[in-house]
Parts: C-alpha cells; sequence; structure tokens
C-alpha cells in the first residue's frame, strides 16, 4: 500500500475524545458514546460532538439569552446546554424552567430553583430523555470573545486596534505614546521657557526697550 501523497502531512482536525481529563467529562462521553451508537437519536451525536470540544467552543449562555430563545411553543421542554449557565443581573424575573447544562454558576442555580425551575445534571437528562425527546439544545456565541475582535489581515474597517497598557506606555498599533505624568510635567516646563525667550526676543526686536 502506497503513501497518499497529496494528504501525507494532513492533520485531521475533528476530535474522537475530549482533550480535558476531567473524570466527569469522561464519563459523559462514554455515557452519549453508547447512547449515539445504540439510538437512531441525533439528538445524542450532536451533544456527544459538544463533550469533545475546547472551552472556548463552549461558550457559556447566560438566563437572559435562554428567555430570549425560548417562545411559547417550547414550554414544557428542558434546555440543554453543553456549556455553563451563567446569570445575568439585567433579567429582572426569572420563568419556571428546566435547564439541563455541564455547569450551574451558583447565582444562576439559585434564581432557577427559586422561579421554581430545575438544574440538571447531563447524566440525569440521560435517563429522563435518552432519545433527547421533548427537549431544545442552545449553545452560546462563540466569537462573541474579545480576541475574535482583532482577528483578521491588514488596517480593515471592521477590524480593533490591538491596546495593551504597560506601565507608562499606550500602545495602540505600531504607535507608542508617552503618557507619564512626569513627562507631561517636563514638556510643559520646556514649553513656558521657550513662551518667555519669545516674548523677550520679540520685544527686543521691536525696539521699545
Amino acid at each position: 500500500m502506497g503513501i497518499d501523497l497529496d494528504r501525507h502531512h494532513v492533520r485531521g482536525t475533528h476530535r474522537k475524545a475530549p482533550k480535558s481529563e476531567n473524570v466527569y467529562l469522561q464519563v459523559l462521553v462514554k455515557l452519549y458514546r453508547f447512547l449515539a451508537r445504540r439510538t437512531e437519536s441525533n439528538f445524542n451525536k450532536v451533544v456527544l460532538r459538544r463533550l469533545f470540544m475546547s472551552r472556548i467552543n463552549r461558550p457559556p449562555v447566560s438566563l437572559s439569552r435562554i428567555v430570549s430563545n425560548v417562545s411559547e411553543s417550547h414550554k414544557g421542554k428542558t434546555i440543554v446546554v453543553i456549556g455553563t449557565i451563567t446569570d445575568d443581573n439585567r433579567l429582572l424575573t426569572v420563568p419556571k424552567m428546566s435547564v439541563a447544562a455541564l455547569r450551574f454558576t451558583a447565582t444562576a442555580r439559585a434564581r432557577i430553583e427559586k422561579a421554581g425551575g430545575e438544574t440538571l445534571t447531563l447524566d440525569q437528562l440521560a435517563l429522563r430523555a435518552p432519545t433527547g425527546a421533548n427537549t431544545l439544545l442552545l449553545r452560546g456565541p462563540k466569537n462573541a470573545r474579545e480576541a475574535v475582535k482583532h482577528f483578521g489581515f491588514g488596517p480593515h474597517s471592521h477590524k480593533e486596534a490591538l491596546r495593551a497598557e504597560q506601565g507608562t506606555e499606550v500602545r495602540e498599533g505600531s504607535w507608542t505614546q508617552k503618557v507619564s505624568w512626569f513627562q507631561g510635567l517636563k514638556d510643559s516646563r520646556n514649553n513656558i521657557h521657550f513662551l518667555c525667550r519669545l516674548v523677550v526676543h520679540m520685544i527686543l526686536a521691536s525696539g521699545i526697550i
């Protein structure tokens, strides 16, 4: 059997297992790998693929995003997020809902349970809905990170310049501007001396003295 010269050094980019060594995540992968193999449900295959993903590709989902995506037709369904559920202080009232996720922040869990809802783990979801019936699968915005704003080549209008404050320098792109307080004092003092010398020179040149 020969070597495929065209794809000799091409690396397969899709994951077949998570990189994380988290024991709970490994157990979930084992569970949903079994469900994806033994059931004909695409839900389990999608959940398994998302369990493989890195944390950047599993962005958090806030309570406000869940509420905005749940309509009247979704009432009674279990919301599933393969990631973290976070709180949102801008959301004043949280409706009663059932949410299953990898992780909940403490305030998000408290607000859901206070509203009469329930928070489920993904293994509890597998017992309740092994085929993903009566569920709504959501995920957060993957490109909402600060770093994504600076991606791209060249000075495009949609690309934000890099700014990194280090000590007394503010760097924006390739330009460096001194903002030191002492430097500002020294510059203002030099300007005053220059103005005084200019005034004296003009008086002498006019012949008033």
